[in-house]
């Protein structure tokens, strides 16, 4: 199925057939990847007196409840209310699905004792491309990611001052491969969030932070249209499932 994509004054044909997921699924499993020190994600049966929610119990359905944080347990997209007094919720600052979007693959540098995506790097991934999303693929992409325990391991994570950037380029949905845009442990600090959201001056409130994904290393750096989807939660964040076309080229 092909679908022609206007985007200002240029078109965009896509095969909707051939879909890249850059999500990673909840398992409710210790192979879940999870941060924070939070535990694993639980999917269980429903259990009250004399009902078990499984049919290979003895039930007619399968009635599964499911508990889990959308920050610390997968693939979530977060708006401003993440990190502000007021509510603002993902389902209603995210209204609009279809973007185009950049893939860019960076390793992360060395800045004082850990590792970071600074401004210099973005510049030169993206150059002089326009793009209303960056997805962000770091390095090393091991499969490991997938499944990997990130409490207490101080991850790669950006600087002020590349967040900056993004917002003085116009970009409003950042996606990245990492559990926090954020130092692990910056006493609430949250400079990043705090500068891509512009929390201190005009807020950006149709911005979106996208955490937790995981790109292939089949997918290759390169323009794309970027669908984000998410679970119709009223909530500052939510499990989202950003999937993403490569444009056909003429």
């Amino acid at each position: 199925m092909l679908a022609r994509i206007k985007h200002n004054s240029k078109e965009y044909k896509i095969d909707l057939s051939k879909p890249l997921d850059i999500s990673i699924p909840l398992s409710g499993n210790e192979s879940n990847v999870r941060a924070w020190n939070l535990d694993p994600p639980k999917i269980e049966p429903h259990m009250e007196e004399g009902f078990i929610g499984k049919v290979s119990e003895g039930a007619s359905v399968n009635f599964n409840d499911i508990s889990f944080n959308p920050h610390a347990h997968g693939t979530h997209t977060e708006c401003l209310g993440h990190i502000t007094e007021e509510t603002y919720s993902i389902n209603k600052q995210l209204s609009d699905y279809f973007f185009l979007a950049e893939v860019v693959t960076i390793a992360p540098e060395k800045y004082q004792n850990d590792f970071v995506v600074s401004k210099k790097q973005i510049q030169y991934a993206i150059g002089n491309k326009k793009c209303e999303a960056l997805i962000i693929r770091t390095l090393p992409n091991l499969k490991e990611k997938l499944s990997r325990k990130y409490s207490d391991t101080n991850p790669p994570y950006l600087l002020e001052e590349a967040a900056q950037y993004l917002v003085d380029r116009e970009i409003n949905h950042l996606l990245i491969d990492l559990p926090s845009i954020d130092r692990e442990k910056d006493n609430g600090a949250l400079l990043a969030h705090r500068a891509f959201w512009q929390v201190e001056g005009k807020m950006r409130t149709r911005a979106t932070i996208t955490e937790f994904i995981f790109v292939n290393n089949s997918i290759k750096d390169g323009t794309y249209i970027l669908n984000l989807q998410l679970a119709p939660m009223e909530n500052d964040a939510s499990p989202s499932r950003p999937v993403i076309f490569k444009p056909i080229e003429s």
